[in-house]
């Protein structure tokens, strides 16, 4: 038998939210990377001696984590406000990411002034990327149009990656190279275009990237070499030659 305010109790609970509905919206909220973000700049940036000095001081940690938000805005089909928030994190940091590159987790933008990160890249986790590096697009063509990178890469300040390719993990990209093609896992690129110099599968430091080999001086310094050996060639010719003008002279 239906006892009295039944109805009022029922309409109640018709007009209460869905809890599980907001469980599952906040179960997309995750602090992890963000930790992890935190945590790498002490393994990778020695001048780092404070845990209040990265939080307050460092604008590519303060730029992933406006990204981090804005991107899980973005997914959900937030308008406008994702854009804003990556707005005002390239106000506040020079660091530009769109809201729909795909971050993963430990990822350490150094210095980061001037780093352009596009809508369709993906940065693999524990990457490393220093100043003025561009993550971009070719043209203006629709769809995946920005590079992907794997894990453990190294991204040399000035550096440009270019266009919808792969770059493989524990990659190193030299400051200042242009990157337009795949490159495959443990590799070296340097130069402009950017050219493979050496494949090693090893467990290099990511901190090594200034010791990359100079490949053009590498070149010059061997054309170099083979001119020394040309002039000792011809002077050793010309040596001859006299030598028999005089023979044939005193005959």
């Amino acid at each position: 038998m239906q006892q009295p305010f039944d109805h009022i109790r029922n309409s109640k609970i018709a007009k209460t939210p869905d809890c599980n509905h907001s469980n599952r919206m906040l179960s997309g909220i995750s602090f992890e990377p963000i930790l992890t973000d935190f945590r790498i700049i002490f393994e990778r940036d020695p001048a780092a001696h404070h845990w209040l000095e990265v939080l307050c001081c460092y604008p590519g940690f303060h730029a992933l984590g406006l990204h981090r938000v804005a991107h899980w805005l973005h997914r959900r089909g937030v308008a406008f406000i994702p854009r804003f928030i990556s707005h005002l994190g390239r106000f506040l940091t020079g660091i530009e990411i769109h809201p729909g590159a795909e971050i993963g987790k430990g990822v350490f933008i150094d210095h980061g002034m001037g780093v352009v990160i596009g809508e369709t890249a993906v940065v693999g986790d524990y990457t490393l990327i220093y100043q003025g590096v561009t993550l971009g697009g070719t043209g203006k063509e629709s769809g995946k149009r920005h590079p992907t990178l794997g894990k453990n890469v190294v991204v040399g300040a000035g550096a440009k990656v270019l266009g919808n390719i792969q770059i493989g993990d524990r990659v190193r990209i030299g400051a200042g190279s242009i990157v337009l093609r795949n490159v495959p896992d443990y590799c070296t690129v340097v130069g402009v275009p950017g050219r493979i110099i050496s494949h090693k599968q090893d467990e290099h430091s990511p901190l090594e990237h200034g010791k990359l080999p100079d490949l053009e001086a590498s070149v010059i310094q061997c054309l170099l070499e083979r001119v020394e050996q040309l002039e000792q060639k011809l002077q050793t010719l010309t040596s001859q030659i006299k030598e028999k003008e005089l023979v044939t002279k005193e005959r």
